[in-house]
């Protein structure tokens, strides 16, 4: 599958009925380059063209919608390689890039010869951790204790159970057995699903405006890359974006500075009432909720899709999760690289290096590809579902999964000599940065990838420390 191949079946998902009009719209944009563009045997350049591309395009669009002019874009593969390796190019007054990973994040070998992954990077996840290993919390001390004492499946339960972050690297086999991605394989890429017979507001009037979402307000309850960077992909289109986090929830700072770009900053602990009113009375007058939680935990809360559509008829809800909302693991907690080594993607990536059913360390993707497109797709779901609401009027529904992305992207097929690929530095796309004076300092980040002709995608405003805005919204 081409870089071309994959963004127009992206687009084409999202436009089944629009026929002429949806091919059309594919003319105006240009996918120059190809894969293999980082060392992988999986097409993550495909995905990363296709994913921002999808996005860029339904930004002309929507702005073409609300009356301004048809506009050519374009996705070069390189570029879009670069933003998925955001975090990693990021640079703060010339220092070096952020070390992104606890020492106990990663790959462990099993008392049975498998091998698990441990995500430990908030403080309360690794303590979890050494609480069912019964161990101290040098990485010598995990691995020891990992080796000794644990089978690869049983670990794998026990940490599940405890609300830990692991996974057990399975083959591409084992996954496609276990009953959790029989039910990803169930649903298609992402889901855009109108609310039916609940906030079925009637089409708002086209709002012209210079940006392709100018005036469109987005509520933005993410933390860490996916929907983060959904977020930051609508602030780059012209949206106004307000950041809310929880004043006691971990994060991570590199990540705050890279996709905090373009939006306002502000916290709510919505463990207390008066915290969930403001958060209320914020979307009653926003356009977008964009929410990154376990499925049914806000839901508790009272923030179900059904529940905003009612207090604020066209609201379009987004949710991102990592196992998706269906199956026996759709309340696990997961990561990119979580779902990598579950659904057999590391496997792949490893026995290729190895050339061996048996490999000696586990590989996976060279960026957090899932994360990334993951978050470019909800954006770009948010857009056509935005244009939806123009032409139709209504409430809708936007669910996405690094589960759902992760069975795309091995669906694309592999590269045989994928991994013979050149490594690519901060000095090979040095021509894709962009710096900006922000509070944390001289910022180095990745620009845009996607190129609008007459909108081009910039953030309006530098990225800021959590909680510096009060949540609410501007004049």
């Amino acid at each position: 599958m081409t870089p071309r191949d994959a963004l127009e079946h992206l687009w084409m998902l999202a436009h089944p009925q629009d026929g002429r009009n949806a091919t059309d719209a594919l003319d105006l944009i240009d996918v120059p380059g190809d894969d293999p563009g980082l060392p992988s045997v999986f097409r993550v350049g495909t995905l990363a063209a296709a994913s921002i591309g999808a996005a860029g395009l339904a930004a002309a669009r929507l702005h073409a919608l609300r009356g301004g002019p048809d506009q050519r874009v374009s996705i070069d593969v390189r570029r879009a390689l670069a933003a998925f390796r955001s975090e990693r190019y990021l640079s703060v007054d010339g220092g070096a890039p952020f070390e992104l990973r606890h020492p106990v994040t990663g790959y462990f070998e099993t008392r049975d010869g498998r091998w698990i992954q441990l995500h430990a990077n908030f403080a309360h996840h690794l303590q979890g951790i050494l609480r069912v290993l019964g161990c101290g919390e040098s990485r010598d001390d995990v691995a020891r204790a990992i080796r000794s004492n644990w089978d690869g499946a049983a670990l794998d339960a026990a940490l599940a159970e405890a609300g830990l972050c692991a996974a057990l690297v399975r083959t591409p086999r084992e996954w496609a057995a276990h009953e959790q991605a029989r039910a990803v394989a169930s649903l298609p890429l992402f889901e855009i699903e109108r609310i039916g017979g609940i906030g079925d507001a009637d089409a708002p009037a086209p709002r012209p405006g210079e940006r392709p979402l100018e005036g469109v307000r987005v509520v933005d309850l993410t933390r860490i890359i996916a929907g983060p960077v959904a977020g930051r992909t609508l602030a780059h289109h012209g949206a106004d974006v307000l950041l809310i986090n929880g004043p006691h929830l971990p994060n991570i700072a590199p990540l705050v500075i890279d996709n905090g770009r373009g939006k306002r900053s502000a916290t709510l602990d919505l463990r207390e009432a008066a915290a969930r009113e403001q958060l209320h009375a914020l979307i009653r007058h926003a356009d977008v909720f964009l929410q990154g939680y376990r499925p049914g935990a806000l839901a508790a809360l009272g923030f179900a899709p059904e529940a905003l559509a009612r207090e604020r008829p066209g609201i379009v809800c987004v949710s991102i999760c990592a196992y998706s909302h269906r199956g026996p693991w759709h309340e696990r907690r997961g990561f990119d690289s979580l779902v990598q080594s579950a659904s057999g993607i590391v496997w792949s990536e490893s026995t290729a290096a190895g050339a061996m059913p048996r490999f000696d360390a586990p590989r996976p993707l060279p960026c957090q590809a899932l994360d990334h497109a993951t978050g470019y797709i909800a954006a770009f779901a948010t857009m056509v579902a935005l244009a939806r609401r123009a032409q139709e009027g209504g409430s809708w529904h936007v669910r996405v999964s690094l589960a759902q992305t992760g069975r795309w992207l091995q669906t694309m097929g592999m590269i045989e000599d994928g991994q013979q690929a050149r490594e690519v530095s901060a000095q090979d796309v040095a021509d894709c940065f962009e710096e900006t004076v922000t509070p944390f300092g001289r910022v180095r980040a990745v620009a845009p990838a996607e190129q609008l002709e007459r909108t081009p995608a910039f953030y309006a405003r530098p990225c800021v420390p959590i909680g510096a805005d009060l949540p609410q919204w501007g004049a």
